[in-house]
């Protein structure tokens, strides 16, 4: 899962899709059509350093576009990330419960869809299955392939590529507990919900560099 563009735009996600037949989004399950199939992509992808430098541009594109909001508003309170679904109807499901359960996860940054988005949800076929994008300069959205959400519990796979705006990189030899294994345990895992550290890495990042950014920008 990684782009070769003239832009920066890498492919951050779980990083498992099989050759599957294409699929509307409305049908998206959260069990396994075929996790013999799948078994060969999710079991030997491994992260690279290129994703992981890109999951940091993702994050510090993301935080530029927050902290030029709050620098023409400094009498916000809450870090919010605003998100757009335009793009990705028949994920709405899928998405707003991944807000649902980053938000009751974390205190220093909340997601919110609304207008001047921040970053957007897209949808379609790719046979690198779902990922986050970024171009470096404060656009960016994260793609949620068809026939991945059919194979893989599809709020972990929207929840898993979320983390990847909050900060997150991917852990693929991670335990099911963990949101960021992604694809690693396996299409039985059905674990949508951040683990401890992953949720107090977070905190920490949107406490942190939100701050620096902050700074950078007023």
């Amino acid at each position: 899962m990684r782009h070769s563009r003239t832009v920066l735009s890498a492919a951050l996600g779980i990083g498992l899709a099989a050759a599957l037949s294409a699929v509307p989004a409305t049908a998206a399950t959260t069990t396994a059509n075929s996790p013999t199939a799948a078994s060969s992509s999710y079991s030997t992808y491994a992260g690279s350093s290129a994703n992981a430098k890109a999951t940091k541009a993702f994050f510090d594109a993301v935080v530029k576009s927050v902290a030029e909001k709050r620098a023409a508003n400094p009498g916000a309170q809450a870090v919010t990330v605003v998100y757009s679904t335009s793009s990705a109807p028949s994920f709405r499901s899928q998405i707003s419960q991944s807000t649902q359960i980053w938000n009751s996860s974390v205190s220093n940054v909340k997601l919110q869809e609304g207008s001047g988005a921040d970053f957007s949800y897209r949808e379609g076929n790719d046979s690198r299955g779902s990922y986050a994008s970024t171009d470096g300069h404060g656009r960016g959205y994260i793609f949620l392939d068809y026939a991945q959400n059919q194979q893989y519990n599809s709020t972990r796979v929207t929840a898993h590529e979320t983390g990847h705006v909050l900060g997150l990189p991917d852990h693929y030899s991670g335990p099911c507990s963990e949101l960021m294994s992604g694809g690693g345990p396996g299409t039985s895992c059905q674990n949508a919900n951040p683990d401890a550290q992953e949720r107090a890495r977070v905190d920490a990042l949107w406490a942190n560099g939100l701050a620096a950014a902050i700074a950078r920008v007023s």
